[in-house]
């Protein structure tokens, strides 16, 4: 008996499916993979600078709004919101960091204080009410 079966020639839209998703899980795949190393090596490089404390001016303050939306039978909407601060030091450089909500909410434009930051980190700013006309 002759269990064989005759030469099977898959279609070309079979083709094109067997190729697509294992690239797309592939590419996703590297995209995490990608996110995770970046992190970690920010992560690292931050850790392995010196903290530093100058005297800064807030010259700037933006935030950023990311919109997430899932349709699982359900609709869902997601909203983060991400705050930054631009400072600019004596040497008359400017760094931006992304702080939290709570630190932005406490700072205005023209506020003089300490920064402390390491690497790219926001630590704290520590305004000095004295340059604001306060005592």
């Amino acid at each position: 008996m002759n269990f064989s079966f005759p030469p099977f020639s898959p279609s070309p839209m079979e083709s094109f499916i067997t190729t697509i998703i294992p690239l797309g899980f592939i590419v996703v795949f590297g995209i995490i993979i990608f996110s995770l190393i970046k992190g970690i090596s920010q992560w690292s490089y931050n850790n392995k600078q010196p903290l530093l404390a100058v005297e800064a001016l807030v010259v700037g303050k933006r935030t950023k709004i990311r919109d997430h939306h899932a349709h699982d039978g359900d609709f869902h909407h997601h909203t983060v919101t991400l705050y930054y601060t631009t400072f600019e030091v004596e040497s008359g450089d400017r760094m931006e960091f992304q702080i939290k909500e709570r630190d932005f909410g406490m700072m205005a434009e023209g506020d003089r204080g300490r920064l402390t930051f390491q690497g790219t980190r926001f630590v704290s700013f520590d305004r000095n009410d004295r340059l604001r006309g306060k005592t």
